[in-house]
């Protein structure tokens, strides 16, 4: 059970580090926690995140830049709303989902 905590606290310390107005996707945190492989891993922490308001969660999408659609904290939509009061823009696309460009708001965690 420690090593998920580790983990977990690992998860939590990068996501503090995606600025305003930037995105990471689930696998981009999952490498910079050394893990490469646990991007379902690092979206179950997100999912179980104590502080939502000081871990920002909803920075993080998937590889193609779409939102959750099960956003632990509100939604998808709450998962928008947050986005685009960070500057932001969020559209959908055909299939109904949200997505973020990756091209544009892309964290370059360094």
């Amino acid at each position: 059970m420690q090593t998920e905590k580790n983990f977990f606290e690992k998860v939590y310390d990068i996501v503090k580090r995606i600025p305003i107005g930037k995105v990471a996707t689930y696998g981009q945190i999952a490498a910079l926690c050394s893990s490469p492989r646990s991007s379902r891993a690092v979206g179950y922490a997100l999912h179980v995140n104590p502080m939502p308001g000081i871990i920002p969660c909803h920075r993080v999408v998937n590889r193609e830049g779409r939102l959750a659609p099960g956003f632990a904290f509100g939604g998808s939509e709450m998962q928008k709303e947050l986005l685009e009061k960070e500057g932001v823009a969020v559209t959908m696309r055909e299939d109904g989902q949200y997505y973020v460009s990756i091209e544009t708001y892309l964290w370059n965690a360094k």
